[in-house]
């Protein structure tokens, strides 16, 4: 028989993990915590550094009432390249109806269905829409 010394060193010697430690491990909550935020972070370096199109693509794309509205604001705050210049693609129920600008949107035939206003603002000059090949 072994006296209670012997016992103690046999423990900690044999045992991979020591029965006589002390101090305060990691708990499973703590550890599923920093994964999660490991992946937050990691999701979010690649979004500013890949650029968030191609991280999400289902992004992409205005809907009609999207792009009724960026057109208006545009035009009543005055924004000529945002009105004429900035193209926008524009989704009906998912399907990409064409990619275009707030100008082409709302002067060309194709797009009256719509309701795309025409800007009245007289700071907004744009040149005349070009037809897009069908």
């Amino acid at each position: 028989m072994q006296n209670k010394k012997e016992m103690k060193q046999s423990f900690t010697h044999s045992s991979f993990f020591s029965k006589n430690t002390r101090g305060q491990g990691l708990s499973v909550n703590a550890i599923i915590l920093i994964v999660l935020g490991l992946a937050v972070l990691a999701f979010l370096i690649l979004g500013f550094f890949l650029g968030w199109q191609k991280v999400l693509p289902f992004i992409g794309g205005d809907t009609v009432d999207n792009i009724v509205d960026k057109c208006s604001t545009a035009c009543l705050a005055g924004q000529q390249y945002n009105f004429c210049g900035r193209t926008y693609d524009l989704k009906v129920e998912g399907n990409s109806m064409g990619v275009d600008s707030c100008y082409n949107f709302s002067t060309l035939d194709t797009y009256s269905s719509y309701g795309i206003a025409v800007c009245t603002n007289p700071a907004i000059v744009c040149s005349q829409p070009e037809e897009i090949p069908q």
